[in-house]
């Protein structure tokens, strides 16, 4: 009967998700793409070590990729940088290359 009385009990799936994948605890890069409208994409980049400056960072980026670039303060999650079109490997590759981050701190969210 013990399971029958787990039923009742509200569970929350997020619950647990949450606590382990703060990005304030954990040190990963997180490369996230975002659909706008049509084909038109956005990718959001979180996660930069605190040693680097996201101006100059984003700078690199846009001369690089050849794509526009804005830098997103958020209270939670920090600075954001937002890149135009889907740019997640490049920004991976570029970052592997450099030695800015290894390539098991990275993860790519998306289709």
């Amino acid at each position: 009967m013990t399971s029958v009385e787990d039923l009742n009990v509200p569970f929350d799936p997020f619950a647990e998700v949450e606590e382990e994948n703060s990005p304030k605890e954990t040190n990963h890069i997180h490369l996230r793409i975002q659909q706008r409208n049509g084909r038109k994409t956005l990718t959001t980049f979180q996660g930069l070590p605190s040693q680097y400056d996201n101006k100059k960072i984003l700078k690199v980026f846009k001369k690089e990729f050849a794509c526009n670039g804005t830098i997103v303060d958020d209270d939670e999650l920090g600075s954001i940088i937002q890149l135009s079109g889907d740019q997640r490997q490049k920004i991976a590759e570029f970052l592997v290359k450099e030695q800015i981050v290894k390539k098991s701190e990275i993860k790519i969210h998306g289709f």
